[in-house]
């Protein structure tokens, strides 16, 4: 693969001007070419390899200031905690930071550190605070919709000048802006992500609450612009209260930020294990791989459904925190509780059906069960394509 990226970096403008020439057998390499990265990029897109660590505020930006500390100082030590346990127990991850010492980082670019440095996932750490002292606990944050939304819609914006970078083939992952199907598997990428950050931040807070013993309030959506441009799964950890006494004590010393940092690398192993662990299952899409709906779905076993909510707490069916939707349908993911509506073999339907239900829930999105167990969008396509 890198050896065909060479080759295309290299010849990149004669082939600019055979495509004006030969549009149409161009247009047949670039299929040709893409089946081949796509084929590398969906063996190898859930192994993780480098995890960016950002330790929040810092330098003239102090964050929460408590009694006797800053969030900056916090964020920082808990971050080069967590960096130095996923460094001595897990082989084969690189650690990067967006910081390291007390410097200031704009936000923006925070995020963009972790895609320029290609992550695969990116873990916000920050501390938080109230104009009262009483609320304590942690909580863990992931993209908020209107955010979501905005980045899709920037992405399409600048679809259209990504062909004349150089190497845009391997920094958009085969992402083709001419093809409408691009744009659909673009989203479902995005959509992906929500849901692997979902699943990281779920581990997080049930660390924290059943290893470490802290209060949990549970995982959260919110639009934060330091998650806005990421291209990766990506959470913000908020470790506690500095506002609170007793919290902030607990997040000064270093047993209380160990604890801290060491439910956060159990919760990343363990998600690192069970992504790895289902993508062994995930094979390259082929030719095959656009089987009739009727010659697929006998045997499939793959039903698609819309998520609508996730809560550490159990939600009645038919209330208001369900939106007003009475037919969801509930299911209990290790003691996190998630709310679906649909249930159909058809992408197409699915698809449908999420249209429908986004008027209500702007952040709803597609998840695929295979025989009840969830499996990756892209491994039920494969398997039932896209009719």
């Amino acid at each position: 693969m890198i050896k065909i990226t060479l080759f295309y970096k290299k010849h990149y403008k004669a082939l600019k001007i055979f495509r004006l020439k030969n549009t149409h057998f161009f247009l047949i390499l670039v299929i040709l070419f893409n089946l081949l990265i796509n084929q590398n990029f969906i063996e190898a897109q859930y192994k993780i390899k480098k995890v960016v660590i950002d330790a929040g505020h810092g330098g003239k930006d102090p964050g929460a200031i408590g009694k006797k500390s800053k969030e900056k100082d916090i964020a920082l030590a808990i971050a080069l905690k967590l960096g130095q346990y996923i460094e001595e127990y897990l082989s084969g991850v690189k650690v990067e930071y967006t910081r390291k010492t007390d410097v200031f980082i704009e936000l923006f670019k925070r995020a963009e550190i972790a895609n320029k440095k290609q992550a695969d996932v990116f873990i916000s750490i920050h501390v938080n605070s109230n104009t009262s002292s009483k609320p304590y606990g942690t909580a863990t944050y992931v993209m908020g919709l209107d955010k979501t939304k905005e980045n899709l819609e920037v992405a399409q914006t600048e679809n259209s000048v990504i062909l004349k970078e150089n190497g845009y083939l391997s920094n958009y992952k085969g992402f083709d802006p001419n093809s409408p199907d691009s744009y659909i598997v673009f989203s479902l990428l995005q959509n992906a992500n929500l849901e692997k950050s979902l699943n990281l931040a779920e581990k997080v807070e049930n660390q924290f609450e059943k290893r470490v013993g802290r209060n949990s309030r549970g995982v959260k959506q919110a639009a934060l612009v330091v998650l806005w441009n990421a291209t990766m799964p990506a959470i913000l950890v908020e470790t506690g209260f500095i506002s609170n006494s007793n919290e902030e004590k607990y997040l000064m010393t270093d047993q209380g930020q160990s604890f801290i940092a060491s439910a956060i690398f159990r919760a990343f192993r363990d998600y690192k294990n069970e992504i790895e662990k289902t993508s062994k299952n995930v094979k390259p899409i082929t030719s095959n791989s656009n089987l009739t709906e009727s010659s697929s779905k006998k045997e499939s076993g793959v039903r698609f459904k819309v998520q609508i909510k996730s809560s550490s707490q159990r939600i009645n069916l038919g209330s208001n925190e369900l939106y007003g939707i009475k037919d969801a349908e509930e299911i209990n993911f290790k003691g996190i509780y998630k709310y679906f509506v649909g249930n159909t073999e058809s992408f197409k339907e699915i698809l449908k059906i999420q249209n429908e239900v986004r008027q209500k829930v702007k952040d709803a999105f597609v998840v695929a069960f295979k025989n009840g167990n969830k499996i990756d969008i892209k491994e039920a396509l494969e398997e039932v394509g896209r009719n």
